[in-house]
């Protein structure tokens, strides 16, 4: 880690590499598939990474597996605190889990009922919030002050920035002439991370980052020089909801090249094409990229694009498809 912009600890794309190193054997290395029929539509190659068949249903396993595992002893046996809307919640207490230290997760009353009742399964103790940020803060450090825990960030944390990019370090090892990469961001865990990878790759590729226009803190953030944060935004793409972290930030300025908004209203129909031509359940956080490419802007016909599915933890009670009790997360 180094020291950049008065934060003393801003990863590099070295600290992506390593990150890879640390966690293999914690996590999958996750399949990418192609469809020719998306191809067509989109006049375009997709590769598409698919961390929906990640750990815990997301990319978050990697961050959070990185950040603990990073722990020294002294530190690990006090365990981990987070706040999360579900995925990072998840990931985080599978890795305390799997090193036998105790977590606990803040998580707000909105979250979706799939993401809330995984956090618990996988071993963490649950502290509900309000459906704010600043709920989510003030209920964090009320768990930290009583536990002694060590906060591990869901995004703004140096750890997990380099953990969550070794899924585009993976991406661009499996097609490594990709002319651009798109990401969702809510926080920017993901996608500061994939700019840091694909420094580390010395590839040519843009990063492009999506997000919801309901929530569209990163595009403001970008536009005006300056961190934007949204309290409590309302987009169907909950995973996407949190706002732009400092470090997340000030990597984006560097390695990301254009963040493109889209429509609340592209994002489910996203998620069905997602489900009806690659056969993958995906949560509506995860089709805000492939959304994104329905505009045009930037144009991308005719390129090699990298897509990372994000995850695949869908609330299946809001789409009124759930008919009773989830059962137990593998944690293959």
């Amino acid at each position: 880690m180094s020291a950049a912009a008065g934060i003393p600890d801003l990863p590099v794309a070295a600290d992506v590499e390593a990150a890879a190193r640390r966690i293999a054997g914690h996590v999958h290395r996750t399949p990418v598939l192609t469809s020719r029929s998306l191809d067509k539509t989109f006049d375009a190659r997709l590769f598409f990474k698919c961390e929906n068949l990640q750990r815990v249903g997301a990319f978050k396993a990697r961050g959070a597996a990185n950040a603990v595992l990073a722990l020294d002893g002294e530190t690990a046996e006090r365990g981990v605190a987070t706040h999360s809307s579900g995925n990072h919640g998840a990931a985080l207490a599978l890795a305390a889990a799997n090193r036998g230290i105790p977590s606990w997760v803040v998580v707000p009353t909105s979250a979706p009922t799939v993401k809330r009742e995984a956090v618990s399964r996988y071993g963490a103790t649950v502290v509900d919030c309000p459906p704010t940020l600043a709920g989510r803060e003030a209920a964090l450090e009320a768990v930290v002050g009583e536990t002694g825990a060590t906060i591990v960030h869901p995004y703004d944390d140096p750890w997990v920035i380099a953990g969550q990019g070794t899924a585009a370090l993976e991406l661009l090892e499996d097609v490594p002439d990709l002319d651009a990469i798109i990401a969702p961001v809510g926080g920017g865990g993901l996608i500061s991370g994939t700019g840091l990878a694909v420094l580390a790759r010395h590839s040519d590729a843009r990063v492009f980052a999506a997000e919801p226009a309901a929530a569209d803190d990163a595009w403001q953030s970008l536009a005006r020089g300056e961190r934007v944060r949204l309290d409590a935004p309302d987009t169907i793409a909950d995973g996407l909801r949190a706002s732009i972290g400092l470090r997340n930030f000030l990597l984006m300025q560097t390695v990301v090249d254009a963040v493109i908004r889209v429509p609340e209203a592209d994002i489910l129909p996203a998620m069905q094409t997602i489900w009806e031509r690659l056969k993958l359940v995906v949560e509506p956080s995860a089709a805000v990229p492939l959304a994104a490419l329905r505009h045009g802007q930037p144009d991308l016909r005719g390129l090699r694009i990298g897509i990372i599915l994000t995850g695949g933890n869908v609330d299946l009670e809001s789409l009124g498809l759930r008919t009773g009790p989830a059962s137990k997360p593998s944690s293959a």
